[in-house]
């Protein structure tokens, strides 16, 4: 059996795991010098050895008053040392940040999303005329092609209609424009043919075994 043998579960916590074991048993044995001189002379040592661990942080603002800092973390706010800055706080540093505020939307209609009512919203800050209801079939388009994703293989174009007339507050009514949406059929077939393409290995080498065949053919001709 070795003495000298640590185990993880016998060694100190390590508050910043970043700087390793050695950093923290190099600031444990600075602790314990006698004299505040020697903790002084090693304190500093310490903070050049952490700086060289992060070259590429030299020219940051303030990277010494960050190594300092570290140093305290590290030795657990108990190292009676001469910084040339302020001892940081050790209850601010474990104070939970303040909870940010969150957007909640909680659309009717969630199979359509929050960029479909952004879109709505854009198209109602346009003037009427040929491009406003242009961009309104198109987010009609768009809507139907999320209902189909979401829901079944066919939709009627009024339900798209209701839906998009309640979700501008009733200032888009495509129902009364003698024009339908594209066909549902199209819209999936266009959706799966684009995933299918990406993604199926086995097209893909069919793809690549006709090429070589026209150009191996290309290069007998000559």
């Amino acid at each position: 059996m070795v003495p000298s043998l640590e185990y993880n579960t016998e060694r100190n916590h390590l508050n910043i795991p970043e700087y390793g074991r050695h950093i923290q048993k190099l600031v444990e044995h600075c602790k314990e010098l006698k004299t505040k001189e020697e903790r002084n002379r090693m304190a500093t040592a310490i903070v050049g050895v952490m700086g060289n661990l992060n070259p590429h942080l030299r020219d940051v603002a303030d990277f010494q008053h960050k190594l300092w800092d570290q140093l305290f973390i590290i030795a657990d706010f108990d190292l009676d040392v001469d910084s040339p800055y302020p001892m940081p706080d050790k209850e601010l540093l474990a104070a939970a940040p303040e909870r940010m505020p969150y957007p909640q939307k909680r659309p009717k209609y969630r199979f359509y999303g929050n960029n479909i009512q952004n879109m709505i919203n854009v198209a109602l800050s346009w003037e009427k005329g040929e491009k406003r209801e242009a961009l309104t079939f198109i987010i009609a388009n768009h809507m139907k092609k999320s209902f189909l994703n979401w829901n079944k293989d066919s939709v009627d174009d009024n339900v798209i209609f209701k839906h998009l007339f309640e979700m501008s507050g009733g200032e888009i009514n495509l129902a009364a424009k003698d024009e339908d949406l594209l066909d549902s059929k199209s819209l999936i077939h266009r959706t799966i043919g684009r995933r299918d393409h990406s993604t199926n290995p086995r097209r893909n080498n069919n793809n690549k075994r006709h090429y070589k065949s026209n150009n191996r053919n290309h290069k007998r001709s000559r």
